[in-house]
C-alpha cells in the first residue's frame, strides 16, 4: 500500500516542504507537541534524558521511519531475486559485460545495506525504551558480518540451482514455505487471538493483510540471512522482544547444514563447463566465507553490541554452560562427585 499510494514520492515532497517552512521561518521551530524519554548507557550507568518534540521534528521522523523499513523491502523483495539471477546467468554464460556488473554490484551493496540496518532496527525494536548509539567499529564489524554471509548464501545457492536446475526448485520453495509458515504455526499452536491494535483505523481483513505482508518479509529476509527478529503474530508489537540465543542458534546451525549439503551437491554433480576452476577450492572457500561471517556475528554480541551489559548471558556463558553439560555426562554413573565438585555443579 505504501507503494501504491505512492509513498515514497509525498514523504519527500512533504519533507522537502517542512524544510523549506522551517528555512523561511529563520529556523524557528513551533512549540513542541511533546517531550520524548530515553534511557542512555553512560559508562555502564543507565541515565535518563529527555528533549522537546516539535510538529516538524516529527513528521521527518515519521518518513525517516518510513523510509528505514521501505529500504528492506526494496534489499530483499527485490536485489536479492534480482542479484541472484544475475549471479546465475554470469554463472551459466561464463561472460560478465559492464552493464551486468554494475548491476551485481549495486544489488549487492543494496542486499548489503538492508540487512545492516536490518541490525540497527532489531536493536531499536528490541530495546525502545533506550537510545542507541553505534559507532564505526560496530557498523563496520555488522557490514562485513552481512557481506560475508549474504555473499557466500546466494553464491551456494546459485551453484546449487545451477547444478540441478529444475530439480532445485522443489528444496528451495519447501524452505521458503517452511519460513513463511513458521510463525503462523507458532500462533495456531499458542491458541492466541489475532491482535487488534497494531493499527487503530485497521479492520481484521486490514490486520490480516499485514501480518501476511510482514511473514512475506520475515521468510524473504531468512531465506538469504538472518533476520535478527523473531515473530510473535500474537503480540500487537508483532515481534519477540527477549534475546532469544537459541532462535539464533538454531537458524545458523541449519543454515549452515544446508550450505554443507548444497555444496557437496555442487561438488559430486556439478558440470565442469560451469567454470574453469576447481569445485572442492570453491566449495570450501564458500563454507570458510560463511564460518567467518559466523565469528564476526559472535564477535558483535560478544564485544559490540551497544546494549550487551543488559544482556543475562552473553555468547560465552552459553558455550559455557554447554561445555558444563557435556562434561557431566561424561563421567562414570556409578562415582559419587566429591562435596566441592557438587558445589561447582551448582553454581554452574
Amino acid at each position: 500500500m505504501h507503494l501504491i499510494l505512492l509513498g515514497p514520492v509525498i514523504r519527500c515532497l512533504e519533507a522537502m516542504i517542512k524544510y523549506l517552512t522551517l528555512w523561511k521561518k529563520g529556523g524557528q521551530e513551533e512549540p513542541y507537541v511533546s517531550l520524548t524519554r530515553k534511557k542512555m548507557l553512560i559508562n555502564g550507568e543507565e541515565v535518563l534524558i529527555e528533549w522537546e518534540v516539535g510538529h516538524s521534528i516529527r513528521t521527518l521522523a515519521m518518513h525517516r521511519s518510513a523510509y528505514k523499513r521501505m529500504s528492506q523491502i526494496q534489499a530483499f523483495l527485490g536485489s536479492v531475486p534480482q542479484l541472484t539471477c544475475q549471479l546465475y546467468v554470469t554463472l551459466i554464460s561464463a561472460d560478465v559485460p559492464l552493464g551486468r556488473a554494475v548491476l551485481i554490484v549495486f544489488s549487492l551493496i543494496s542486499v548489503t545495506y538492508g540487512a545492516t540496518l536490518c541490525n540497527m532496527l532489531a536493536i531499536q525494536i528490541k530495546y525502545d525504551e533506550y537510545k542507541i548509539r553505534l559507532g564505526p567499529l560496530e557498523v563496520l564489524c555488522i557490514t562485513i558480518w552481512r557481506t560475508l554471509e549474504i555473499t557466500s548464501r546466494l553464491m551456494i545457492l546459485v551453484l546449487f540451482s545451477a547444478t540441478l536446475k529444475l530439480k532445485a526448485v522443489p528444496f528451495l520453495l519447501l524452505n521458503f514455505l517452511i519460513i513463511l509458515f513458521e510463525p503462523w504455526v507458532k500462533f495456531w499452536r499458542s491458541g492466541a487471538h489475532m491482535p487488534n491494535n497494531i493499527e487503530k483505523n485497521f479492520s481484521r481483513l486490514g490486520t490480516l493483510v499485514v501480518l501476511i505482508s510482514v511473514t512475506v518479509l520475515y521468510a524473504g529476509i531468512n531465506f538469504s540471512c538472518w533476520s535478527a527478529l523473531q515473530l510473535k503474530l500474537a503480540d500487537s508489537d508483532l515481534v519477540e522482544k527477549g534475546q532469544n540465543w537459541g532462535h539464533m542458534g538454531l537458524h545458523y546451525s541449519v543454515r549452515l547444514l544446508e550450505n554443507v549439503i548444497m555444496v557437496l551437491v555442487f561438488k559430486f554433480f556439478g558440470v565442469k563447463v560451469l567454470l574453469n576452476y576447481c569445485h572442492s577450492l570453491i566449495a570450501l572457500q564458500l563454507i570458510i566465507a560463511y564460518l567467518i561471517s559466523i565469528g564476526f556475528m559472535l564477535l558483535f554480541f560478544q564485544y559490540l553490541h551497544p546494549l550487551r551489559s543488559l544482556f543475562t548471558h552473553n555468547v560465552v556463558d552459553y558455550l559455557h554452560c554447554v561445555c558444563c553439560y557435556q562434561h557431566p555426562r561424561g563421567r562414570v554413573e556409578n562415582s559419587e562427585p566429591s562435596i566441592d565438585a557438587e558445589a561447582r555443579q551448582s553454581i554452574v
